[in-house]
């Protein structure tokens, strides 16, 4: 860097030490961690100055080494504004005399929760203005929502700091206006019972995490809520849902590998809930009713899945419907009246199977492209025929079709569209293949222009996730084109720790198993450069929470391969969070990652990976870091110590940037537009590594 370049804020060290199975460990940025942390995460304004001050001069040196490229983030958030339909609308989806649906008006930020009469375009009413209740407000989310069963109520929760700490409303939807039952600190989702007047919803603790499930009668006091259910394993995530006959309430709970289920009648709930199945570790199952049985989702006795029934009033003696087939990973299952859909998935590919319950004859729908993703949607009744789903690929955008499926006939209902233009035509989607180190095949998705073939000189953005048994689809993304138009390719790693391979995808990416996650990255990499995709140096390594452990840890293991990295919300300070049973996520993640606390072995075996702690002096590439002020779940000073370290150790001059939002939390921004202004700011990071090009194809 020369003198005349922005200077770096610099972080100073105030080093603790800890020891643990005799290993001295030196944290010289514990400091930038808020001991108010709680109240800095619902009210920003509360963090201490000096952290605050340190943040904001992030910011301010990030927006001097990109002020370069402020006409070129303008045309990229131009850009992809342009791909984006203003006025867009869900489609209505029909419950007895309403079909409900939710729409964005032009230049609007939030959603528009609305309903019209069924099978009429006219009479449309506004249940709910996001822009209308986000004026005002640094920071706006609208979580859940869900009307009565008589279409009268309307319940619906807002985030108003990004902390994913709700308050839900409850709407008379004659009046249009709300009642003064305020529910405060919920988790966000909520069910209402068949009596139209009782609501259940869950509460977090003062951790954070969801404990309680109370249920309020509409008009009595809600500090007076009864709690219907405590979890008393800070480990276990808690939810309310109901069944798709919508006969039962179902209360949830959960931790990465296990599961229980509790019901009650949603039109007599007072009877209690009763727990379906006691949990068992390393047994996770979900439920439904069909008719006088249960059918039963379930991983026991089946690494992939199964589907069972059993009797409604005790779930002991199991039925087979769908048995286990080892490598066809059933993700999820939806129930009408008269069929059961599943949504499987075998080599990294997915597929719908609708089944009809009363002769067990099946069928799959049936797609043609390379890689694609695929979605079913419950939709609001139950006793119909019409199946909704949505497709979508690398090259084609989004598409809702309703699926009639007895006479397996489509209709396609919607399709994304892009209004600047968009043609599939012009672009090229791919299935590739690497070799991991111990020989395992690692699915490659890869994209890029028709016109543009890549080579050794083709920047290209290679994202990656693997963790959690999420999985990483072949989906379409209008805002990576802005990307692909000028010239770069863009590529997801099918990486151990999803599940695009089974679950055994997932097992072999956890736990002592971690490691195979960097290990299949860097062999994407390698791949793509060994195949000509790209080159040494030319690769964009990309990924967001524990996407971005993932860009931390394989930084640190082979900076060479890489030309630059952009790490959304990273979860970077694994050992010390790990460490810390204080933190909302700490019990709930230990079956994913190990308890540092208790156990050696996974002790030793995340201070081998985790980002911050191995942090090496050597060259790494120029870096782009995200945080949020108000995120429970990656705590802002992951990044910030991450970084702090990184510039303080690393060898190079490259550029090193922490932009932290000061009001929003793990999603970003909250509204729609403004969350482009993040994503154009990456972009233009990435143009400004690897440089502008001298003709942009776009269009």
């Amino acid at each position: 860097m020369s003198a005349g370049d922005p200077q770096p804020p610099h972080a100073p060290e105030q080093p603790e030490v800890t020891e643990r199975f005799g290993v001295r460990l030196t944290d010289p940025y514990a400091w930038l961690r808020d001991p108010d942390w709680r109240e800095a995460m619902l009210d920003p304004s509360c963090l201490q100055p000096a952290i605050r001050n340190y943040l904001e001069a992030e910011n301010a040196y990030a927006e001097a080494v990109l002020a370069p490229q402020r006409s070129l983030r303008d045309r990229l958030f131009t850009e992809l504004r342009g791909r984006i339909k203003e006025d867009d609308a869900s489609v209505p989806d029909p419950d007895g005399p309403w079909a409900y649906y939710v729409r964005y008006r032009e230049g609007g930020q939030h959603p528009v929760v609305c309903r019209r009469p069924r099978n009429r375009d006219d009479g449309e009413e506004i249940l709910l203005d996001g822009d209308a209740l986000a004026a005002g407000q640094a920071y706006f989310s609208l979580g859940g929502w869900a009307h009565s069963d008589d279409h009268r109520l309307l319940a619906y929760a807002v985030d108003t700091a990004g902390a994913e700490a709700y308050t839900i409303r409850i709407r008379d939807l004659e009046r249009g206006e709300d009642y003064a039952d305020c529910l405060e600190q919920a988790r966000g989702d909520l069910v209402w019972a068949a009596d139209n007047s009782t609501l259940f919803y869950t509460v977090l603790d003062d951790a954070h995490r969801p404990r309680w499930v109370r249920s309020h009668r509409l008009g009595t006091d809600p500090a007076a809520d009864p709690i219907v259910y405590e979890e008393t394993d800070p480990g276990f995530f808690v939810g309310v849902d109901r069944t798709e006959s919508r006969r039962y309430l179902l209360i949830e709970t959960h931790d990465h590998t296990t599961s229980e289920v509790h019901v009650a009648p949603a039109d007599a709930p007072e009877r209690g809930f009763r727990c379906l199945i006691p949990r068992q570790p390393g047994i996770e199952y979900e439920a439904t009713d069909c008719g006088d049985e249960w059918l039963l989702l379930t991983n026991r006795e089946a690494e992939d899945f199964r589907i069972v029934a059993a009797p409604l009033e005790e779930a002991k003696s199991w039925r087979e419907v769908v048995p286990h087939r080892p490598g066809v990973l059933i993700h999820a299952i939806v129930l009408f009246r008269e069929h059961l859909v599943r949504l499987e998935s075998e080599d990294a590919l997915p597929r719908i199977i609708v089944r009809r319950l009363d002769d067990g004859a099946e069928h799959a729908i049936a797609f043609d492209e390379e890689a694609y993703a695929l979605g079913i949607e419950g939709g609001l009744e139950y006793e119909t025929q019409t199946l909704r789903f949505s497709y979508a690929s690398l090259t084609t955008p989004a598409r809702i079709y309703d699926y009639d499926m007895e006479s397996r006939q489509r209709v396609l209902r919607k399709e994304q569209e892009i209004p600047s233009g968009h043609d599939p035509q012009r672009y090229v989607a791919r299935r590739l293949q690497a070799i991991a180190p111990d020989g395992e095949q690692v699915p490659i998705s890869l994209l890029h222009r028709a016109d543009c073939p890549p080579g050794p000189q083709t920047p290209l953005l290679l994202s990656g996730y693997g963790a959690y048994g999420i999985s990483q689809p072949a989906s379409f993304s209008p805002h990576r084109l802005s990307l692909v138009d000028r010239g770069f390719a863009f590529a997801i790693a099918h990486v151990r720790g999803g599940k695009e391979r089974g679950y055994r995808w997932y097992e072999d990416g956890k736990l002592e198993r971690k490691p195979n996650t960097f290990s299949d990255y860097i062999a994407c990499a390698e791949s793509l450069i060994d195949a000509g995709y790209t080159g040494a140096g030319r690769i964009a390594v990309h990924g967001g929470s524990a996407g971005g452990m993932l860009v931390g840890a394989v930084l640190n293991q082979r900076p060479d391969l890489f030309g630059a990295a952009v790490a959304d919300v990273p979860f970077v300070d694994v050992l010390n969070t790990m460490s810390d049973p204080s933190l909302p996520l700490t019990p709930p993640e230990w079956p994913e990652w190990g308890n540092p606390l208790e156990d050696e072995a996974a002790f030793r075996t995340i201070l081998g990976y985790s980002p911050y702690e191995n942090v090496r002096p050597q060259d790494y590439p120029p870096i782009l870091v995200t945080a949020g002020v108000s995120d429970p779940r990656v705590t802002y000073w992951e990044p910030a110590k991450w970084v702090a370290r990184l510039r303080a150790t690393k060898t190079d001059d490259q550029p090193l940037l922490l932009w932290t939002h000061m009001s929003a939390g793990h999603a970003g921004p909250g509204g729609r537009f403004d969350y482009l202004e993040e994503v154009a700011l990456r972009f233009a990071f990435l143009i400004r590594v690897f440089g502008e090009p001298k003709a942009t194809a776009a269009g």
